[in-house]
């Protein structure tokens, strides 16, 4: 049957006809939906793990007994399974294991635009990318037969354009292999270094197998073009790109295996063209391989580095034209990212930024709180480094950084990666203080269950991690609990813990607001005769909140009434709708 898949959907159908059984994955975008598609599957066991490393652990621990598996995570979440990963080159694998990572070239929702394919060549492991939606789901069972064929994890490369956007595939029905039955075999798995020696020379081997089978594998192929002036090697979305601006006028090498690349292959396809061009996303991974080669990159196409390729920028470089699209004569205004109206920490950055506090911050939605009006925030490197880094700060300044500085992180991060950096705070004594936002979801990637909200992938109830007791057993005496919505209760125990002479976490817990189950108050609505314009309700930054003709006006469409303008207003001009309806 054919229909319009997802990128990200059409993997998980790819992952269920190909028989896997086993999922786990931490969500990440642009990579969330194929496990979210995946768990609609019930012949496929999915769930969200704490963190990518134990969903990587938990994946090869599956195909180790004998049953297909599959780990999905974002291009830095493959920072944190790297561990496992470069192990797992070596150990090889007994039933199919492929790991689908997904890059974002122009930063859409990541800290920074890392190129997976380095992972790739590094760890020793094939990866295979694919151009749409058709490919993604017959790359993703590839990648199963490649896995068993040649004892190896598969990468699955995606990124963000090809994991969101639609394109026609045809389905097809799910073959479940047979179970390897598992057999002890230390000198495989056991990686100590007397077996880790003998295991590496049967790796580089299987990469000049691969690298062979690349040579003539049908998803390294060459499409003919009438004009061999120039002949252009891509793969994945730059490849719909060249397609798109060109069509048949030049030829093109279409790679869908992006490592190893297939040497002769390479080398015949220059000889067939007057001059090489390799179009493709971030580092010029394909170019230096060609380059180390001998053959020559024409410098007249240069790509840029920095930020996603479009039709209109290879149009650019290939033709010096931008035949795509009609350019806008004045720019578009930027609309920067804000927290949602009624977000539970707004109050909470509100009175961080009131007390001049520095908030060493962390990943999730309340990244947020580094922008304009609140501006509340101070360092965000990467998941978990808020608590550790809280640590290292106060250490190196003592008493004079102790009593104003705060580390801020999400309740799903907390559990990916915070309870380490919260330990080593216990254990080493630093007197920090660790602010907790329970939103009770992870919000930033879109709802997902994780191991503090007591349901698992399905909605079904699941084990749940009480945060209090936690942070108690950790070694914490002084846990405090805080809803958000109550400012002056926020700003109490703020100054209570930044005075205590010990270590103290803060929780501030208040469900997020687009949680479907939460109730949510009547709107607000202003009193245009009490409001003096005076814009304390500006401070905030909520968008339902705008000034009209000098005065405060609420959008009731957007409005929660969470209440927390109201504790600004001066003049009590914030008032209920509730008798109203």
């Amino acid at each position: 049957m054919k229909q319009l898949m997802l990128g990200n959907a059409a993997v998980a159908r790819g992952l269920y006809e190909a028989g896997c059984c086993v999922v786990s994955s931490y969500p990440g975008t642009p990579s969330t939906e194929i496990t979210e598609e995946a768990a609609k599957y019930d012949a496929v066991y999915c769930e969200w793990a704490p963190n990518e490393k134990v969903a990587m652990e938990t994946a090869f621990g599956a195909c180790l007994a004998g049953k297909r598996s599959f780990c999905a995570m974002k291009h830095v979440g493959l920072n944190v399974a790297a561990d496992p990963l470069f192990t797992m080159s070596y150990t090889g694998v007994r039933a199919g294991m492929v790991i689908g990572v997904a890059d974002d070239a122009g930063m859409h929702s990541s800290q920074n635009e890392q190129d997976s394919r380095h992972y790739a060549r590094a760890a020793k492991v094939p990866m295979l990318e694919p151009s749409d939606s058709a490919e993604a789901l017959e790359y993703a069972k590839l990648a199963y037969e490649l896995s068993e064929q040649f004892d190896t994890p598969v990468l699955l490369k995606m990124c963000t354009r090809i994991a969101h956007s639609q394109s026609l595939v045809e389905t097809s029905p799910r073959t479940e292999p047979a179970v390897r039955p598992y057999e002890k075999d230390s000198a495989k798995y056991v990686m100590m270094p007397g077996n880790a020696i003998r295991r590496h020379p049967l790796v580089e081997e299987r990469t000049r197998r691969l690298q062979q089978w690349a040579e003539t594998a049908p998803i390294n192929r060459v499409e003919p073009g009438s004009d061999h002036k120039i002949g252009i090697i891509t793969s994945s979305t730059s490849y719909q790109y060249v397609k798109e601006v060109c069509g048949d006028t030049y030829p093109v090498l279409k790679l869908g295996m992006i490592w190893p690349l297939p040497d002769q292959k390479l080398i015949n396809f220059a000889k067939s063209v007057e001059e090489l061009v390799v179009v493709e996303e971030l580092d010029p991974f394909v170019t230096d391989y060609c380059c180390r080669l001998g053959l020559a990159i024409s410098g007249e196409y240069d790509f840029p580095r920095l930020g996603e390729l479009s039709q209109n920028i290879v149009s650019d470089r290939l033709t010096h034209t931008f035949p795509i699209g009609r350019s806008l004569e004045d720019p578009i205004p930027p609309r920067p990212p804000v927290m949602c109206a009624g977000c539970p920490h707004r109050g909470l950055f509100y009175t961080l930024s009131k007390n001049k506090v520095t908030v060493l911050g962390d990943i999730g939605c309340y990244t947020l709180g580094a922008v304009a009006p609140l501006a509340a925030m101070d360092m965000t490197l990467c998941m978990g480094a808020s608590i550790s880094a809280i640590h290292g700060f106060n250490k190196a300044l003592g008493a004079e950084a102790e009593g104003k500085t705060v580390a801020v992180i999400g309740d799903s991060t907390f559990m990916h990666s915070g309870m380490t950096g919260l330990a080593n705070i216990a254990y080493n004594q630093s007197n920090s203080t660790v602010i907790i936002l329970d939103n009770s979801i992870t919000g930033m990637t879109g709802h997902q269950q994780n191991p503090t909200t007591g349901y698992n992938i399905k909605g079904d109830p699941a084990g749940k991690i009480d945060l209090e007791a936690l942070c108690k057993a950790m070694g914490f005496t002084r846990v405090r609990v805080v809803d958000p919505y109550d400012l002056k209760a926020c700003d109490a125990v703020l100054k209570e813990e930044l005075a205590a002479n010990q270590p103290s976490v803060i929780i501030s817990r208040r469900p997020c607001a687009l949680l479907k189950y939460v109730k949510h108050e009547a709107p607000l609505k202003v009193d245009i005769v009490k409001c003096v314009g005076c814009r304390s309700c500006m401070k905030i930054g909520c968008p339902a909140i705008s000034i009209r003709e000098g005065k405060a006006h609420v959008d009731n469409t957007l409005c929660v009434g969470c209440g927390v303008c109201e504790q600004l207003c001066p003049v009590q001009a914030f008032q209920s709708t509730k008798k109203e309806g």
